[in-house]
């Protein structure tokens, strides 16, 4: 088998498109954000990924149907003279350093074959705590980028992320500098406990207006309610408890 396999089932006819890549990470911010992207703009799905880098699994269906995990590549076209785009999801990252340096470099050379210039980049950034109204931070291939990205409303702020950028979210803009790609990497704030719409619904809403795309975000609002409720259930759980009046009859 060869370490990565593309099966096309199409190759579109793409106007100067740009590359959205979400794939999982910390509170899998930048998936749900490219999926509910893909979602809302009814993409259409051309290609799929397989990989020796990618765990040794296959998922099950509720009607019992397997399918081996991959990441998939969906197109939009739109109207006019508007860029077309090319979303990245998928169900795992290369589980190695080796396969995130091969899968990033892949992506690219199929984003050359594409007509990509310009790829933008969603994750998660973990800051240990709830956070109500997440920022979205940024990171991006050089100082022109950056001051189009503020006028946006995304975040530079010295010292954040400390660690870097892991994973595909970071190497896409580290190779693709290398090989003279625009790139981005929006970062929307996350407790990293859970996973969490809140910050994919900062993230999106950064890039639908970057991309100027209509996105309704009801579903991940939904899914936030659902989340804020167990984190609230975990708070209950975990707080101490006062002891009631008739067990103090028994202290000393």
């Amino acid at each position: 088998m060869d370490s990565i396999i593309m099966i096309e089932k199409e190759w579109p006819e793409l106007n100067a498109p740009i590359l959205v890549e979400g794939l999982p990470g910390v509170g899998n911010v930048g998936k749900l954000a490219a999926e509910h992207l893909v979602e809302q703009l009814k993409a259409t799905k051309f290609a799929d990924i397989y990989s020796k880098f990618f765990p040794p699994q296959v998922l099950v269906d509720d009607n019992g149907i397997i399918r081996l995990v991959c990441n998939e590549l969906y197109y939009v076209k739109r109207n006019g003279e508007a860029p077309d785009l090319v979303v990245l999801i998928g169900d795992y990252q290369g589980l190695t350093p080796e396969g995130q340096y091969e899968l990033s470099y892949h992506m690219l050379q199929v984003s050359k074959r594409l007509g990509v210039k310009r790829i933008y980049t969603l994750g998660g950034y973990g800051i240990g705590r709830m956070v109500e109204n997440p920022r979205v931070l940024g990171a991006a291939t050089d100082a022109t980028l950056v001051n189009e990205m503020k006028e946006k409303g995304v975040v530079f702020s010295k010292g954040e992320p400390g660690s870097g950028i892991v994973g595909a979210s970071g190497l896409l803009l580290g190779l693709g500098k290398s090989q003279g790609f625009e790139a981005v990497c929006l970062m929307g704030e996350t407790s990293g406990y859970f996973v969490d719409p809140k910050g994919a619904e900062g993230v999106l809403k950064v890039l639908s207006n970057i991309l100027k795309v209509e996105v309704d975000y009801s579903a991940l609002r939904d899914k936030a309610e659902q989340i804020d409720a167990l984190a609230s259930k975990i708070k209950e759980i975990e707080a101490p408890q006062e002891p009631r009046k008739e067990d103090l009859g028994y202290i000393g």
